[in-house]
């Protein structure tokens, strides 16, 4: 009996590490804060939307600005990966906007989509 409780107790402590330690120490460009790391897993929009609210403090998604930003200084901050992440810009009908730094595409995604996730926060 003890380790079935125990199991869920695990995974609810992992999911708080993993979500207090996307912050880090923070970088800062321009007018905005960056989370020092991205989140762990890759999300749909809304979830992501949401998992970066749930930081507090005003984290949230970039827009596609700051991902252009975020783009030509990628080398300072560190921590990308070459794929997509999400901006806040979009969200029209089932749709989000995205970003993708090797190439900086830029464009929209259906918003149920699993793709990366990194917080910012205006200053």
């Amino acid at each position: 009996m003890k380790k079935i409780l125990f199991i869920p107790l695990l995974f609810v402590c992992c999911l708080g590490i993993s979500q207090s330690s996307v912050i880090g120490k923070p970088i800062f460009l321009q007018k905005f804060a960056i989370a020092q790391y991205q989140f762990i897993e890759e999300m749909n929009w809304k979830d992501a939307k949401a998992a970066c609210a749930k930081l507090g403090n005003g984290w949230r998604l970039p827009t596609a600005d700051e991902l252009k930003v975020m783009y030509k200084y990628k080398d300072k901050i560190g921590n990308f990966n070459e794929r997509l992440y999400w901006s806040s810009t979009g969200g029209v009908m089932d749709f989000g906007g995205a970003g993708y730094f090797p190439d900086k595409i830029e464009g929209i995604r259906f918003q149920f989509f699993t793709i990366y996730v990194r917080a910012v926060k205006s200053l």
